[in-house]
């Protein structure tokens, strides 16, 4: 497994984890209170120039992860044009693609132990309350883990069918993809069982 953390050191990596995701929450209230597209693509170039600032290789690093939203652009920007709400699907898909690079960019910029350590303190009532909070605190790192591992397994399937095939492989990748990430995660939870974490306390139980 690996994370979603950047190779590249660069300021950000020694700021708060606490203070970068108090950031990120102040700036997505304010994009989705904001309803003009220009103040929109303002904001995004002002993250761009954010991903371009520590160099050419966080910059690269940065727009491969962001491309998984492009299925996204395409199809709410084609739904918009079909209603004749381009501006409204504009809007949507700039706040779209500045958040989630927003949050990308968190998330290069802080270790996964640092997101761990700050959900734990954040979920500290809760487990006052009695309330199965390790459940969230297991979870989330290992989505943050995973969401690379699947992207670039659908990478490898896809580059695999073109090698055999001059057709897209288009949904023909979405059942070995599904077989490969249930198969990761029943290796996962057996770890988890093997050294008494969540499922294996649960179990036990």
């Amino acid at each position: 497994m690996i994370s979603l953390t950047s190779p590249v050191e660069t300021r950000a990596h020694r700021w708060p984890a606490g203070l970068k995701l108090a950031g990120l929450c102040v700036a997505s209230t304010g994009l989705f209170l904001i309803k003009d597209p220009w103040v929109h693509a303002g904001a995004l170039a002002v993250v761009l120039a954010l991903y371009a600032a520590p160099g050419g290789l966080f910059l690269r690093a940065g727009l491969r992860a962001l491309r998984v939203v492009l299925p996204f652009v395409v199809i709410l920007m084609l739904w918009h044009l079909l209603t004749d709400e381009l501006w409204q699907g504009l809007l949507i898909v700039l706040r779209m693609v500045t958040l989630v690079a927003l949050a990308n960019l968190v998330t290069m910029t802080t270790r996964l132990e640092e997101l761990t350590d700050l959900v734990h303190r954040l979920t500290a009532p809760l487990r006052r309350l009695g309330l199965p909070v390790h459940l969230l605190e297991t979870a989330i790192p290992l989505v943050v883990r995973f969401t690379p591992v699947l992207v670039g397994r659908a990478q490898t399937l896809a580059e695999a069918w073109r090698a055999r095939s001059r057709r897209r492989p288009g949904w023909r990748l979405v059942l070995p993809l599904m077989l490969q990430a249930l198969d990761d995660a029943d290796h996962v939870s057996e770890a988890l069982q093997a050294r008494g974490g969540p499922l294996g306390s649960r179990k036990q139980d």
